[in-house]
C-alpha cells in the first residue's frame, strides 16, 4: 500500500505521512476510504506499531484521516482545503528535493526563506 524509503533522512512515520497525502493528492486515496488498522499495517511494513501509532496520531492531529472507534480509520474530509492544499504542494517539494536531490531539513527550510526574501522584494 504505502512504499517507505529506508535510505532517507526523514523518519519512517513522517514518511508514511507523506505516503497518505501523496495518495489523497492523486487520488488514490478518497475521502471516507479505509486504511488498514495500526497493527496490519505495522505488519505489511515490517514496522513497529508504535510507528505506525505515531503517523496515525500525526494524521489525526492534522485533520488526514479520522478513527470511528471499531469501526476503522478513514480518510478525512478535512478541515481546511486550503490547508490541504498546501500540505499536498509541501509533499510534492519534499519529493523532489529532499528525497530525489537530498537536501537536508535545513536546507529544504533555506530554500523555502529565500525564496519568500525574494518574492518579499518583488
Amino acid at each position: 500500500m504505502f512504499t517507505l524509503d529506508p535510505h532517507t533522512t526523514t523518519p519512517v512515520y513522517e514518511q508514511l505521512v507523506e505516503c497518505v497525502l501523496r495518495d489523497v493528492s492523486a487520488g488514490e486515496l478518497a475521502v471516507g476510504d479505509r486504511i488498514p488498522p495500526v497493527r496490519a499495517l505495522a505488519s505489511e511494513l515490517g514496522l513497529s506499531a508504535g510507528t505506525v501509532a505515531k503517523a496515525y496520531r500525526e494524521m489525526e492531529t492534522r485533520g488526514i484521516i479520522e478513527t470511528r472507534g471499531r469501526q476503522g480509520t478513514f480518510i478525512a474530509q478535512g478541515r481546511d482545503e486550503r490547508n490541504d492544499a498546501a500540505a499536498r504542494a509541501v509533499v510534492d517539494y519534499l519529493a523532489v528535493v529532499a528525497d530525489r536531490l537530498h537536501y537536508s531539513p535545513q536546507e529544504c527550510v533555506a530554500l523555502v526563506e529565500r525564496a519568500l526574501d525574494r518574492r518579499a522584494q518583488g
